[in-house]
């Protein structure tokens, strides 16, 4: 009766610890797959300021697919005290109403100067 007793004290304590495991395990999950979509989208920003030779300004959002599931991104992009320089945040959330507390966030800072010649150090000539 007692052994009964201990087990029917336990068990409960277990599957809400067990519950809390495979919860975190899911918020890792997503938060490392929302980080992938982040980085995503800053290559896709360098890509095509590199190719435009200009830089997004202002803000843009969208939604990208990966593993399966739609993820909801905001970009915003605003000038820094250096010139030329300018720092760019990337939002990233499963849901769209999650706007204020984004899953991942990812910062980076971007050249606006595009001189696109290669350096020549006068060894070829």
């Amino acid at each position: 009766m007692v052994a009964l007793a201990v087990v029917a004290i336990a068990l409960p304590a277990l599957l809400v610890a067990l519950y809390q495991h495979v919860d975190a395990t899911g918020y890792i999950r997503d938060k490392s797959l929302a980080q992938l979509v982040a980085d995503n989208k800053l290559e896709e920003l360098r890509i095509l300021s590199r190719a435009g030779q200009s830089l997004l300004q202002g803000e843009d959002s969208g939604t990208s697919t990966l593993a399966g599931r739609d993820w909801y991104w905001w970009l915003a992009t605003e000038p820094t005290e250096v010139t030329n320089f300018y720092r760019v945040e990337i939002d990233v959330a499963v849901d769209e109403e999650q706007r204020d507390q984004p899953l991942y966030t990812r910062v980076a800072f971007f050249s606006t100067d595009f001189n696109t010649e290669p350096e020549t150090d006068g060894a070829g000539q």
